[in-house]
């Protein structure tokens, strides 16, 4: 299955950090964040990536240029300048890295992509972790046969909530409500190509308009995760996650 990946916001809640960088590349143990979801996703089979660029997406290109030099053995002539990596890298992953324009809303980055989807597809955010069983998410999508599964996650303050009814059918998606709910949206979506004629354009927002509409005609069902997931938005959340790296209880880290 090909996985989505939202890597072209701005960031601002994180300005600190994201003035010279996007806020995927921000890192936890070594690593990007982005890096953490995709070697999580690889752990269920999923090695085919596109990642939809916007601010600062020259960084993330540069790093999975270098990839596989900085995770190889070089050997290098100084009088030519050639260079020869020797061995190989442990991921084995197809990565696609597309600007989708620095101004495209969540929906807007998704409607350029639509080319390139083609069957079923994993969709998500590129700042936050999870140990959400991918697989189970899958094989509940397939179950009902409607176009879009959202995972809910139990509720934290600043974020939209969902309303699911007793059969999971996802009665109501409200991205930013005035008051604090049971389970919001926990950003691993299983979707089909079909989901794309919701989004009218760049300044569409996912969570809004087309996520409504998908709720209205019946065609959005939630998976419950209760397991661990969290985002980065803030600096604290930030260091949460790298303690819980360095003291080797990252619950994300099933690799």
């Amino acid at each position: 299955m090909q996985a989505i990946i939202l890597a072209g916001g701005f960031g601002t809640r994180l300005s600190e950090k994201t003035e010279v960088m996007p806020k995927p590349m921000i890192q936890v143990g070594g690593a990007p964040v982005l890096w953490h979801i995709m070697k999580y996703c690889s752990c269920f089979d999923i090695k085919d990536f596109t990642i939809a660029l916007g601010y600062k997406g020259e960084v993330i290109k540069d790093y999975f240029l270098g990839y596989h030099d900085l995770h190889s053995d070089l050997q290098i002539n100084l009088a030519t300048g050639n260079v020869q990596a020797k061995g190989t890298t442990e991921e084995d992953w197809q990565v696609s890295l597309v600007d989708t324009g620095l101004n495209s809303m969540t929906g807007g980055r998704l409607r350029r992509l639509k080319d390139r989807i083609s069957e079923t597809f994993l969709f998500t955010y590129g700042d936050g972790l999870s140990n959400v069983d991918i697989n189970s998410l899958i094989k509940f999508h397939r179950s009902h046969g409607k176009l879009a599964t959202v995972t809910a996650v139990p509720a934290k303050q600043r974020f939209g909530v969902l309303r699911i009814d007793e059969k999971n059918n996802v009665q109501n998606f409200a991205e930013k409500p005035e008051q604090n709910e049971q389970v919001i949206n926990g950003g691993y979506f299983i979707l089909e190509p079909e989901v794309i004629d919701f989004i009218t354009d760049d300044s569409t927002v996912w969570e809004r308009e087309p996520c409504e509409q998908l709720v209205k005609q019946g065609q959005m069902m939630a998976y419950s995760h209760d397991g661990y997931w969290q985002c980065v938005d803030t600096l604290h959340e930030l260091r949460l996650l790298r303690k819980l790296w360095d003291v080797g209880e990252a619950e994300w880290k099933i690799w």
